[in-house]
């Protein structure tokens, strides 16, 4: 049933992105999807079920924007920059992704991961997303510039949590590449 749970998925995207989470109805979703209730509870056992695969869905897709940003630039500086400006782009487009990088979740999304989830099932936080960011870029870049592509990326969420002009990585972004240098405080 995997074109069901996507046009599910899709569904409920939609739905959420129209109303807030407690709005959002089950038939509903299951109307514009093109099936059953009966299915959409089938696929996801429930709303709390389907708010968890919408969170992971969009977790799934602003890592994916993260690998294809990190595959299209040459150079490490031009990777760091692509990442940090997807991750500003992402999370203030998405408001499922904006909550899972900043862990600020509101009553209008989903439940938070972790919350109501299955025993078994791993919560996904900030925490947990800025790991796989860091194991993404350690596998494109270098190990050792892992680390800068995580301060990066928790540098870019400052643009997202106190919004500002758009982040102008440039310099940001020689001081990161360059840890030897150091810093001068005026």
């Amino acid at each position: 049933m995997p074109a069901a749970r996507e046009s599910l998925l899709e569904a409920a995207g939609a739905a959420l992105s129209a109303r807030p989470w407690p709005a959002v109805r089950m038939v509903d979703v299951a109307a514009a999807a093109g099936v059953s209730r009966q299915t959409l509870y089938n696929e996801f056992g429930g709303k709390a079920g389907l708010g968890r695969a919408l969170v992971r869905r969009e977790a799934d897709w602003y890592l994916d924007g993260v690998d294809r940003t990190l595959a299209a630039q040459a150079g490490t500086t031009d990777r760091l920059a692509g990442v940090a400006e997807w991750t500003v782009r992402a999370a203030r487009a998405r408001p499922l992704v904006q909550a899972l990088l900043t862990g600020s979740w509101n009553g209008n999304l989903p439940a938070p991961p972790g919350r109501g989830s299955r025993p078994g099932v791993p919560a996904l936080g900030p925490g947990e997303l800025i790991r796989a960011v860091r194991d993404r870029a350690s596998a494109a870049l270098t190990p050792e510039t892992a680390g800068r592509c995580e301060l990066v990326v928790r540098l870019a969420l400052s643009y997202v949590i106190a919004p500002g002009e758009e982040p102008g990585t440039g310099e940001l972004l020689r001081l990161v590449s360059a840890p030897n240098r150091k810093a001068e405080v005026r």
